[in-house]
């Protein structure tokens, strides 16, 4: 299997120290290297270990030959642009089961029309992981909320406040599912 594990490390600036800490359980910056050059066959176990440490998902550290990385060209920080160190790529977004998407039709809070907010469905036991994030939530007849998760009361109930100015927190009682906010596309 041809992975993508150091292009991905490489494309979010971090070491294999750093991919290596951030693995659960933390492994060794040795261990990850013999990984990324392949001297080590990458079971799906330690593919999704890594793919958790670097913030992606396995599928996107798995090189396909029909898939093609866009090429770094610069690099911006608070002194200015500068060409990259070193050759690096970076992975684009994959779409993957369990997602669903919000398109923004006119700006609303952080949210200019034409973005498009990815979102990941999480079932009810995993509602806290979205707290303080924007989260899309069904309601009956078809109709949605979308906000920030503000809480969740014992009774399942959640307080979720829309971006709009002057929008006050709804509680909106036990749904199903809600979908956390993952990535948002947006084009310049």
């Amino acid at each position: 299997m041809i992975t993508a594990i150091r292009q991905v490390r490489r494309a979010k600036g971090l070491t294999l120290e750093d991919v290596a800490a951030r693995c659960t359980p933390p492994t060794t910056a040795q261990t990850i290297g013999r990984l990324e050059t392949g001297t080590r066959t990458v079971s799906i176990g330690w593919l999704n270990r890594i793919a958790d440490a670097l913030g992606v998902t396995a599928a996107e550290l798995v090189t396909l030959p029909d898939r093609p990385d866009l090429p770094v060209a610069a690099t911006l920080d608070s002194h200015g642009v500068s060409a990259p160190r070193r050759t690096q790529s970076v992975v684009p977004p994959l779409a993957t089961p369990g997602l669903v998407a919000v398109t923004v039709t006119s700006g609303v809070g952080d949210y200019r029309a034409g973005d498009a907010i990815w979102c990941e469905t999480l079932a009810v036991d995993r509602f806290a992981t979205a707290l303080h994030r924007d989260v899309l939530v069904p309601l009956p007849a078809g109709r949605f909320v979308f906000g920030r998760l503000l809480d969740i009361a014992p009774d399942g109930t959640l307080g979720v406040l829309p971006p709009t100015v002057g929008a006050r927190p709804q509680a909106i009682a036990s749904p199903p599912w809600i979908a956390r906010g993952i990535r948002l596309v947006r084009d310049l």
